[in-house]
């Protein structure tokens, strides 16, 4: 075929776009998973990255960089945001140096076989009682994103830094959402960085909190997604018939004010707990099935909210397993998809590792990982 050189111009435009494009995004499709592991008593990581492929879940959260579950997922496919704890911040905040020895013994060695797309540097931060550590969080951003770029990793693996709805001085309505003001010397300097070097923002949203907190006036139905009659903004007449959509929109409102509208908000967790306290109403087995099964429906619809249609909403649901050594109420150990032996906490489409009498049907799904990861070394050999 005879190019013009116009037209080959065109052709490499084309492909560097497309090159881009799957750069700039840490998230295939819009459903991921949290692979919490504060417990003693479930599966092995291996056990787990069966699990996950069985289930089809394609993104996953880690809140560490745990080598034994890195090595896992290599060639799983399976794309994986690692966590850089609070407790490091101090250190990667005040030494480059540091930082280049987090990625290089925690990211480099395990890149490209496992599919690390993401660091998400401290959870919770800004918000959070440690105000010394709303001060070494951006350093800290910025030393690990210029460890990435001096190995070349910077294309692939996105930085962030999840936070939690105690950034917002308000969130309700959906417009009248905004940042606190204390806060908004830490928050700016943070998203300008962001917004540089294209992370979105990602939110911890979780309207089972916002309705044991308010039960006797907030409608159950509008915080798990069935028929209620829903609210509306009166400022931009946007009628809202799930508390979930709420939030998202409250925090783009937020970023909007801060003048970030651009900016696309991912939802690092969500969920719904099974089993909770007393004082915790609606904590049952049925809400959060009912929470977690509509919140599927709704992700593989792959739509926006009612402020910004055209954003399609992502989401980590909060948690792969009920986790035993977990401190606080009864909910906190409670927010499993699956249980501690890997079946199923309630039924939302997924299929468990098995009920614990089946073994044999779990061994074959392991050989058959296996057989299926062997096939493709060869294929790569």
């Amino acid at each position: 075929m005879d190019f013009s050189s116009s037209s080959l111009r065109f052709f490499i435009l084309v492909i560097v776009s497309i090159n881009n494009v799957l750069i700039a995004s840490a998230f295939t499709g819009t459903y991921g998973v949290n692979y919490g592991r504060i417990a003693d008593n479930i599966p092995s990581p291996e056990s787990v990255v069966t699990l996950m492929k069985a289930a089809k879940i394609k993104n996953t959260r880690i809140y560490d960089a745990d080598h034994e579950v890195l090595k896992a997922f290599k060639g799983s496919g399976i794309e994986i945001i690692i966590g850089l704890g609070n407790e490091f911040l101090r250190d990667i905040s005040t030494s480059q140096d540091r930082a280049m020895d987090w990625v290089k013994n925690n990211v480099e060695p395990f890149v490209p076989g496992t599919r690390i797309r993401g660091i998400a540097v401290g959870n919770e931060v800004l918000g959070g009682a440690d105000q010394e550590l709303w001060e070494v969080l951006l350093p800290a951003v910025k030393n690990i994103h210029t460890a990435l770029d001096l190995l070349h990793l910077a294309d692939d693996v996105e930085v962030s830094s999840p936070h939690s709805a105690g950034v917002f001085a308000s969130s309700f309505p959906p417009s009248a959402g905004a940042f606190k003001e204390t806060l908004v010397p830490y928050m700016k300097p943070l998203l300008e960085f962001f917004s540089q070097i294209k992370s979105p923002f990602y939110i911890n949203t979780y309207p089972f909190l916002a309705y044991i907190s308010d039960p006797e006036h907030i409608d159950i139905n509008y915080a798990i997604f069935k028929k209620n009659a829903g609210i509306e903004d009166a400022k931009t007449k946007l009628h809202y018939d799930n508390m979930f959509e709420a939030q998202i929109d409250a925090t783009y409102a937020a970023l909007e004010k801060a003048g970030f509208e651009k900016m696309e908000v991912i939802v690092s967790e969500t969920g719904w707990a099974s089993k909770g306290d007393a004082n915790e109403a609606g904590a049952t087995l049925s809400n959060a099935r009912t929470y977690n099964l509509n919140l599927r429906k709704r992700l593989l619809k792959k739509k926006g909210t009612p402020y910004r249609p055209k954003m399609v909403v992502k989401a980590y649901v909060f948690a792969m397993f009920n986790e035993n050594l977990k401190p606080g109420p009864t909910s906190e150990r409670n927010f499993g998809l699956f249980k501690a032996d890997g079946s199923i906490s309630y039924d939302i489409g997924f299929t468990g590792l098995v009920p614990s009498s089946a073994t044999s049907l779990f061994s074959f799904k392991v050989m058959a990982t296996c057989s299926t990861a062997l096939v493709l070394m060869v294929l790569n050999l």
